[in-house]
């Protein structure tokens, strides 16, 4: 998220919003319209439930779905943050047919889930599920951080897979140009990932505070500054707004399976895989040059944790897709996906990429046009 420079104007229009907010927060505990967007079950299976968004009254939705495909630790929230400020929404709104994939709860007993289990069945599953609901068409996927990998080696592990394309949003490829990975490398070639390991044998993973505080630690800068940042905009209804929204968000963080981030430790920190000679999967070695479809690659200017010079070599790894472009948009790791200024920069390049796929594959309406939707 952006925290975006605001002065307090000491105007009676000024304190009126302020007050307004203020006695709002006191008398209802929020100002962020945190529903979610509604949303029907088409498919569920094992750490995968696929839902459909509900289109608004009287819109039948056109052209190849959508599916949102999230990253792990982080909830599939993520693109449904706050009304207003929702992918989810404005996509929806936009007169698509939209899904978002959830991996529901990661626990202890979760622990054995690697590569194999996101990339070759659970990710698979959900795109066969939603091209069955959507009719048979190709499906066009939407993935955050960790969810473009997930989309990009699924595509390029099976081309029978119905993908119309992939966009990868703050999608991390060379870890070498991502500086706060720097200090763990030298350490991972010493240890060869012993400390990752026993983390993973004790918890079986990477447990939810450790993760919340690690996300919390990249942006820790802000989280000093936030109740300053507060003060000075407590006429901001939007920027208050959007602090409740991330809050609520990091608070909903996810655990790591032990064995995705042994492999995401080795393969990604130590080898750098992805940008060398591809990741092993399940006894099988993944290669994103095999990637047939568009792909779009955004990468948010103020991004630490995949920063645009670690996103950028999407354009020289993806040799067999049919088109690759690469886009750089404002905000960090999140506010890129989803920040106040998302609207105007990425939801612009992607409803742009998403309008191309539809002329691309045709336009064809929702089968179920007599059902709601």
């Amino acid at each position: 998220m952006e925290l975006e420079k605001s002065a307090m104007f000491f105007s009676p229009r000024s304190l009126r919003a302020a007050a307004s907010n203020v006695t709002h927060k006191l008398l209802y505990g929020h100002v962020a319209d945190l529903r979610p967007m509604p949303a029907v079950m088409i498919d569920d299976g094992p750490k995968r439930s696929v839902h459909r968004y509900r289109s608004p009254e009287g819109v039948v939705p056109a052209g190849p779905p959508v599916l949102f495909v999230p990253p792990l630790a982080a909830p599939a929230r993520c693109y449904d943050l706050r009304r207003g400020c929702s992918l989810a929404e404005h996509v929806v709104n936009a007169g698509r047919l939209s899904y978002l994939l959830d991996y529901g709860p990661i626990g202890y007993a979760d622990r054995d889930l690697g590569f194999a289990d996101w990339v070759g069945e659970i990710l698979p599953g959900a795109i066969r599920a939603v091209s069955k609901d959507a009719g048979g068409q190709p499906v066009q996927l939407v993935g955050w951080c960790l969810g473009g990998i997930f989309s990009l080696l699924a595509a390029a592990d099976d081309p029978e897979l119905p993908i119309a394309s992939v966009a990868a949003i703050a999608t991390p490829i060379d870890i070498r140009r991502v500086r706060l990975a720097a200090p763990l490398r030298p350490l991972s070639r010493v240890t060869r990932g012993m400390e990752v390991n026993v983390v993973s044998t004790l918890f079986g993973g990477v447990p939810r505070p450790l993760v919340k505080g690690a996300y919390q630690l990249v942006g820790l800068d802000k989280y000093v500054l936030r109740p300053y940042a507060m003060l000075t905009n407590l006429n901001n209804t939007e920027f208050l707004a959007q602090i409740e929204a991330v809050d609520h968000f990091t608070n909903t963080m996810l655990a790591y399976p032990g064995r995705t981030i042994e492999e995401l430790y080795s393969a990604l920190l130590r080898e750098n895989a992805l940008v060398v000679d591809g990741i092993e999967v399940g006894g099988r070695r993944i290669r994103l040059g095999e990637v047939r479809v568009p792909v779009l690659a955004i990468a948010g200017r103020g991004d630490g944790l995949a920063p645009a010079a670690s996103v950028h070599p999407l354009t020289r790894v993806l040799t067999g897709a049919e088109e690759v472009r690469f886009e750089v948009a404002p905000g960090g790791h999140l506010g890129v996906l989803t920040g106040r200024s998302a609207r105007s920069a990425t939801w612009a390049h992607l409803d742009r990429w998403l309008d191309e796929g539809t002329v691309r594959h045709g336009i064809r309406p929702s089968r179920r046009e007599g059902l709601p939707v």
